[in-house]
């Protein structure tokens, strides 16, 4: 049961490391005078405790934690197209940043169908899929 939960929650590491890469990416573009720079770092560090969080979990069900993210993952392309798009075209962005929660949410969702899930691994998925939910709100305002 423990190596299950170990492959899903080491599935959703990668993704949230390349969701902290994104928003690192942004951090990075944004410079501190831009309005959504303390809200980008927000996120970043909030992604980076999750991904703590999901790590934490998988060594006490006695397995090796992912530490890199999947740079052939949708989530990590998305946010890599942010950064250049970021200065010349703003709506581009919002639309990748909007992707790659959906991209996030979607994962997570799929993953949480699985009846067999430890209580304390659906928990942490949970609570991933809260921030991917908050992230995606975040992008849709910044649309309207």
């Amino acid at each position: 049961m423990s190596d299950h939960d170990n492959e899903i929650l080491n599935s959703i590491t990668k993704t949230l490391i390349d969701s902290r890469k994104g928003y690192e990416a942004c951090c990075d573009v944004a410079d501190d005078g831009h309005p959504l720079s303390d809200e980008f770092r927000r996120r970043r560090d909030e992604r980076a405790a999750l991904i703590g969080e999901f790590q934490a979990r998988v060594r006490t069900l006695g397995g090796e934690p992912e530490d890199d993210g999947s740079a052939a993952g949708a989530v990590h392309r998305a946010f890599l197209r942010f950064s250049s798009w970021f200065q010349d075209d703003e709506q581009a962005a919002i639309s990748a940043l909007d992707d790659g929660e959906e991209y996030l949410a979607e994962k997570i969702e799929d993953r949480l169908e699985d009846s067999s899930l430890l209580a304390e691994s659906r928990a942490l998925l949970h609570k991933a899929l809260r921030s991917a939910l908050s992230g995606e709100r975040f992008a849709d305002n910044l649309d309207d």
